[in-house]
């Protein structure tokens, strides 16, 4: 049974950092890319960032690009987010997600990912 359990979240004020962790029970974490998405409320789920399963390519969304960084820690078989110079508008639900297919390069595609956690409220005061 793959579980990805996040954690990390809070509230912040804007200009401040978070640092979200996601970490991987179940599958062979190293073997599959991982993404970070976020939804706000009446908006759809959206790709944040994303690494490959060997952590040599990122993706990001443009939004974030320069400010949040994601990473991942293969023997500890966790995912981060390190998020910095937040603004009211990365207020979400943040999810992390394993990609559905082994070896696979860091995708925006939701459908590219089968496996999601139960997510992680990330609130930025103005």
């Amino acid at each position: 049974q793959v579980q990805l359990v996040e954690s990390g979240g809070g509230l912040v004020q804007a200009g401040g950092s978070l640092r979200l962790s996601c970490a991987v029970s179940g599958r062979t974490f190293s073997s599959y890319a991982m993404g970070w998405f976020r939804q706000a409320p009446g908006k759809e789920r959206d790709l944040v960032a994303s690494i490959s399963w060997s952590g040599g390519n990122t993706y990001y969304a443009d939004s974030v690009k320069g400010r949040f960084t994601i990473s991942r820690d293969n023997a500890k078989n966790t995912v981060y987010l390190q998020m910095n110079s937040l603004k009211p508008e990365d207020t979400a639900v943040y999810y992390c997600a394993a990609g559905r297919s082994p070896r696979s390069s860091p995708s925006p595609i939701n459908h590219d990912y089968n496996y999601w956690g139960q997510g992680t409220q990330v609130t930025v005061s103005s």
